[in-house]
């Protein structure tokens, strides 16, 4: 009797030491992960945009796991290589959609987003890592940061507003190269715009070794400033020829530039005058201000990227706020959220707080931010790293 007493009282102890180890472990992240399939080029020409990208959603998974997972579930996401190739974007996208998960995330190249688009009519939600991509309103993909053609309109209204009005631009034949030109046709539509006046264009094959003879005839058609708008092994391609030429005006180019390791890779044939557009995700020192909450968010991405000893460049602008938002999506609707619900909760929101600035998707579909969320800055080689030189829009900031 007195050891059934004794073993009734130590499954009682156990009982109750279990009841408070589930009260005190409340927080404490489940076993299984909730995983996010994310399809970025870790290896090809676009490499040092998933990559970059991929250790930022790493920070990003560090801070989320501190903070009690996703509803007490811990987040992970999970690398498909698409090896910079439109064809493997493809077929990997197909593979995970088999699979039936909610979101996506990916890829970080317009030409893959424009592939997987078709594959994600139905579902799941889809988040492009390029703001190059513009998906249909109301279509299961939405697109990063502030748009090419909202980056195209700050560089010019800077070049305008600084007295460039004599300017000339190289576009690549790829889908990005596309999309910028229409968006140089549409901005210098724009009113405000009348006084500039394009001396020159060029194209190039983003294969092409050399392309010195476009940069010939750019200099000879003597512009004020110039604009290059490529990626990767192409803008060196471009940096060099400009260097060759003579070429010495202000050179804008596009923010998948905008990364440290490209700077470091080529710091002996850089532009002497380097402006890069982009979102306002870069330390601004008091030069204006923006929303608090995005103040806020912007010091919770810097100490995340400090922690992880990863540089804040724009690959890593541009999958924070993505990832951040299906994450902020799942806490609220659940894991078991379908891709309908993510996507009606994001497409909902009109002031969400990112490191790019307040989203509203209600007046921006599928991308959220604006011409309103773009800064233009300076690549200054003795700090290593970029000066903002505007205001968000592009005006420049008066000295």
């Amino acid at each position: 009797m007195q050891g059934k007493k004794r073993f009734l009282s130590a499954l009682l102890a156990t009982s109750v030491l279990a009841s408070l180890v589930g009260v005190s472990a409340a927080p404490v992240l489940a076993a299984d992960p909730f995983k996010i399939d994310v399809i970025v080029p870790l290896t090809g020409g676009g490499s040092f945009l998933g990559k970059g990208q991929q250790a930022t959603l790493d920070a990003l998974k560090n801070v989320v796991n501190k903070n009690g997972g996703i509803n007490g579930q811990q987040l992970e996401f999970v690398y498909h290589d698409d090896q910079s190739s439109p064809q493997t974007a493809v077929q990997i996208a197909n593979a995970v959609i088999a699979e039936k998960p909610a979101v996506l995330l990916g890829s970080s190249l317009v030409a893959m987003c424009n592939a997987i688009a078709p594959l994600v009519k139905a579902g799941p939600f889809d988040y492009c890592l390029s703001p190059g991509a513009h998906p249909a309103d109301g279509s299961f993909q939405f697109s990063t940061s502030v748009d090419t053609h909202s980056l195209i309109e700050a560089l010019v209204r800077y070049y305008r507003l600084k007295g460039f009005t004599k300017i000339a631009f190289m576009t690549s034949t790829d889908a990005s190269g596309q999309d910028a030109e229409r968006g140089f046709e549409e901005i210098l539509k724009m009113p405000e715009n009348a006084a500039m006046k394009v001396v020159e264009r060029q194209r190039f094959n983003p294969t092409d070794v050399s392309v010195s003879a476009q940069l010939e005839r750019i200099k000879a058609a003597d512009p004020q400033a110039f604009i290059a708008w490529s990626t990767g092994a192409p803008i060196a391609t471009i940096f060099k020829a400009i260097l060759q030429a003579g070429l010495d005006v202000p050179v804008g180019t596009t923010n998948g530039n905008q990364t440290y390791a490209q700077m470091e890779q080529y710091k002996d044939f850089l532009p002497k005058q380097l402006f890069i557009p982009t979102s306002a995700f870069p330390h601004h020192d008091g030069l204006f201000k923006l929303d608090a909450r995005v103040e806020a968010e912007q010091k919770v991405f810097y100490d995340a990227l400090d922690a992880a000893k990863v540089k804040a460049d724009n690959m890593a602008a541009l999958s924070w706020d993505p990832a951040n938002m299906i994450v902020a999506a799942l806490r609220k609707l659940g894991t078991k959220a379908t891709a309908e619900e993510v996507r009606a909760y994001i497409a909902g929101q009109t002031d969400f707080a990112g490191i790019n600035g307040l989203y509203n998707f209600k007046e921006v579909p599928q991308r959220g931010v604006t011409v309103k969320n773009a800064v233009v800055t300076r690549w200054d080689p003795s700090a290593q790293t970029w000066a903002v030189v505007s205001e968000p829009t592009g005006t420049p900031i008066k000295n």
